[in-house]
Formats: structure tokens, sequence, C-alpha cells
């Protein structure tokens, strides 16, 4: 079995992201593995265990993107890929799905792609379901459970988590799934996968090694602003009993029309 799971670098949550010039910028925050991507390499790597395969972290993003290739590598991946290239630094969900897609036809014999729920970044969720489209191949999301994979009939079998609680599919091989935290916790990366993933040499694809043009983006933000500060005024009601500091509040809220 050959397995991709797509990885994406981003912000840390606890960074302050702000507008500047236009521009979105956090300044020196660090850069991490998209926390809900780590769901997706332990799901790929669940089933890499339980059927002999292999799996191939892939992502898209600058020379740093190569630090989230590394923990997918330390938490137990194969083989790690970046895709690179100056033309996509403007890229919307359409334009990464058919980047991904690409790269999955360049690997070749792919049997599963992986992909966390969302980017914590954008938050869109699109762009599993997008690359299945572009793949021609099934779209499995919210993905919580895979009790079956039949690489003989070319089959699996998923749960998916829905608002109304679980909903069991099926679909042929091969197949594009998105994780969710339902699926379990992932695994801490290993001692020794650390030591292996320090010294890995990452390949870097660019437009060219793909075969493809720069995908032009349907989204764009060609200017990105903060918002409007909030002017807050803040006033103390006292008195000389709880009861006359609650008609006091009382007479200011009706006469600032709040209720």
């Amino acid at each position: 079995m050959k397995i991709v799971v797509c990885v994406k670098q981003v912000v840390d949550s606890a960074a302050k992201v702000v507008a500047e010039n236009g521009q979105v910028t956090w300044g020196d925050a660090p850069l991490i593995i998209n926390p809900w991507d780590e769901y997706a390499v332990e799901a790929a790597l669940q089933q890499a265990d339980a059927h002999s395969g292999e799996v191939i972290a892939l992502s898209i993003g600058g020379e740093s993107a190569k630090d989230a290739l590394k923990h997918a590598l330390a938490m137990g991946c194969s083989e790690a890929v970046l895709i690179s290239d100056p033309n996509l630094a403007k890229s919307d969900s359409q334009a990464i799905a058919r980047l991904l897609a690409a790269a999955i036809h360049k690997i070749g014999g792919v049997d599963l792609a992986f992909l966390g729920r969302q980017a914590i970044d954008s938050d869109t969720g699109l762009t599993a379901a997008q690359t299945a489209r572009v793949l021609g191949w099934p779209a499995l999301t919210l993905v919580a459970a895979i009790p079956s994979v039949d690489l003989t009939g070319r089959t699996i079998r998923v749960e998916r988590s829905i608002e109304e609680g679980r909903q069991t599919v099926s679909a042929r091989l091969p197949a594009v799934l998105n994780i969710v935290k339902d699926f379990g916790e992932p695994r801490y990366p290993s001692f020794m996968g650390i030591r292996k993933a320090s010294r890995a040499v990452i390949p870097v694809w660019s437009l060219a090694d793909l075969g493809v043009d720069a995908p032009q983006p349907v989204v764009s933000w060609p200017v990105v602003e903060n918002p409007p500060a909030r002017q807050v005024a803040t006033e103390m009601i006292t008195g000389g009993s709880p009861q006359e500091i609650a008609e006091k509040l009382a007479d200011k809220i009706l006469a600032e029309k709040v209720l």
C-alpha cells in the first residue's frame, strides 16, 4: 500500500496575527505543522502498519515548510517531498488542490491520500474534496475511523463523524480522506524518528518538475486590514447598599436601552 499524507506549515495558534501595509503578518512567531494534519499522519501510519505500506509526506511552501515535513518523518513517515515555487505565493485552496493532485500523479501508484480536516490559518476545510475532484477519486470527509481496507477488492469502508452520530460509507480505491480528531490522538515523534528526520534530505519539486503551470487562484486577498479598534468606556457604579447599586444599575441599563 502506498499512502500520501498532505501536511501544511502554519503559524502557531498563540501568535498575534495583524495586518501591516495591506498584508498579513505574525512577526517572529514560530511556525508549526498544522495540528489537524497530525491526525491525518496518525491515520496514514496506522493504515501503513496494518497493510505493510509506506507513507509519503507532501507539503507546499517555502524552505521553512521542511520543518513540518520533518515532523511527519519523525512521527514515522517513510519519505517526504516539498513542492516549492516562487509563483505559488498567492495560491488559494483550489490552486493548492491542483498542485497536490499533480504531485500525487507524479508519485504514482497511490492508494490513499490523507489530509487533516482543515488548516488553522485559512479554516476552509475544502482542500481534501477539491483534491479528490481534480484526481477523479472518491472524497471521504470527516473520517473518524477506518474499519476496513480491501486492497484485493480495491474498496475502503470508513466511519464519518457527523452531527447525528456516525455514518458508515464505502468507496472504491484510490480515495482521498480528511481526518477528524475523533480518529485518535496522534503519536509523539520518537527519539530515533527525530534523529532520522534531522538527517533527511527532502527533495523539492518545482512547477516544472510537476509539468504544470502556476494555477490561477479563484479567490484573492488584494488588501487585508485590521478591524476598527473598539472604543470601550468603563463606569463604576457605587452606592451605600447592594439595593441602591442594583437600582442605579437598572436605571442605567434602561437609559442606555440595553434591554
